[in-house]
């Protein structure tokens, strides 16, 4: 019975141990920052605190069984060889989505604040009363240094001209914030303003938005601002949703 013990193959085991374990932990981790961030039991801040720690783990997991897997020869010793495999698969996973994300917001300023008119940003009216409520971010538009550095990020950041009535326009921008799932504060025609509130992924922090509807005399005019109730920066994040809505809104209107 000894020299059966003795037989089996060690190596790699405990590394192989260590990755099945802190995967299970970080996956536990990771599952637990959505859903309390979704049902309100974690705040934004804690529930990416909570994802943090999940993806340090999986980190940790991907490393470990790769090593306990290399040691082995590929069957990881005396671990389980499919759950060594699904802790490496997992942290792989994770940590890739986290590259993808970071290497999106690589370089973004600390500016939490975007606009497609950095002279006359479109003001917010009706959600002001909500960002009184956990907003630590003024609605005010921050000046000429906001302005300037979104400029050098994002030149391509421009007001949405098309040839078309107002009211056309107007009823294509409030169905694509329908299509996008945020939610809808307030639709004014005659005042050609939509205001929204977006909900990032997964730990839901919320950003506002605006925008502004002008008729002109042969061509409708549309702005668009989106700012981050909390936090300094926002990694892109407000950017990225400014062009992706006239982006959209654009296609729609061209049908």
């Amino acid at each position: 019975m000894k020299d059966a013990l003795q037989s089996i193959p060690r190596k790699g085991s405990r590394l192989s141990s260590i990755g099945i374990w802190t995967a299970l932990v970080g996956v536990v981790l990771a599952a637990l920052s959505g859903l309390g961030a979704r049902t309100g039991m974690l705040s934004p801040f804690a529930s990416m605190g909570a994802y943090a720690g999940g993806s340090l783990l999986l980190l940790i997991a991907l490393i470990s069984a790769a090593l306990g897997l290399l040691r082995s020869g590929g069957t990881a010793g005396t671990a389980s060889r499919p759950a060594t495999w699904l802790a490496l698969l997992a942290g792989l996973a994770v940590t890739a989505n986290n590259g993808l994300v970071m290497g999106q917001g690589g370089g973004a300023p600390a500016i939490h604040d975007i606009t497609t008119d950095l002279d006359n940003p479109p003001a917010f009216v009706a959600i002001l009363p909500l960002r009184q409520v956990d907003a630590k971010n003024p609605p005010e538009y921050a000046g000429p240094a906001v302005a300037a550095a979104q400029r050098q990020a994002y030149p391509d950041l421009q007001p949405l001209q098309v040839a078309l009535p107002a009211n056309v326009v107007f009823a294509a921008a409030r169905d694509v914030v329908t299509e996008k799932g945020w939610t809808l504060v307030d639709a004014s025609e005659i005042e050609g303003r939509i205001e929204a509130t977006a909900e990032t992924p997964w730990v839901h922090f919320k950003d506002d938005v605006v925008i502004r509807i002008l008729p002109g005399r042969d061509q409708t005019r549309v702005d668009v601002r989106s700012k981050s109730r909390i936090g300094r920066g926002d990694m892109g994040a407000n950017a990225r949703r400014v062009r992706d809505y006239l982006a959209t809104l654009q296609s729609r209107l061209a049908r």
